[in-house]
């Protein structure tokens, strides 16, 4: 599927919304890449993304970026440092199961919904809202090559 076509389809206000509402309970940062162009490694082009993003920037190191290639039909979830030790791969496989089963279904914005709120579900649990968090990146939706 082209990009444009992807990003057609995505309810971006939905999303955005979603990182914001996550966001508010956790000091851990949400964010959303969509890959314009073709991919063959999506994890391995998830990583460079998260360091171009600076998301290994934040106090924490509890970020966590959601990357998506339409053209390539693949995506990938990272996470910094800190969050990755405290859940381990298994929780990053089974965020990427059930938006297999939603983007197979053509549900896109519901895919990025889902992993989202349970990526904050997690967050908050590790990495509770503290009374002097701000918010260390931005929560839109972002895309490029």
């Amino acid at each position: 599927m082209r990009t444009k076509e992807f990003l057609s389809k995505l309810d971006n206000d939905h999303v955005v919304r979603a990182i914001a509402s996550a966001e508010r309970q956790t000091s851990g940062e949400i964010r959303v890449f969509i890959q314009r162009g073709p991919i063959d490694d999506p994890l391995s082009a998830a990583q460079a993304q998260f360091q171009k993003l600076g998301m290994t920037a934040t106090r924490e190191r509890n970020g966590v970026l959601i990357f998506v290639a339409p053209r390539s039909q693949k995506f990938a979830i990272v996470g910094d440092e800190a969050i990755h030790q405290r859940c381990g791969e298994a929780f990053w496989q089974q965020l990427v199961g059930a938006m297999q089963t939603h983007f197979k279904a053509a549900n896109f914005t519901d895919a990025l919904v889902h992993a989202i709120e349970r990526t904050g579900e997690l967050l908050a649990a590790q990495f509770p809202r503290q009374p002097d968090d701000r918010d260390e990146l931005p929560n839109a939706v972002e895309d490029g090559l």
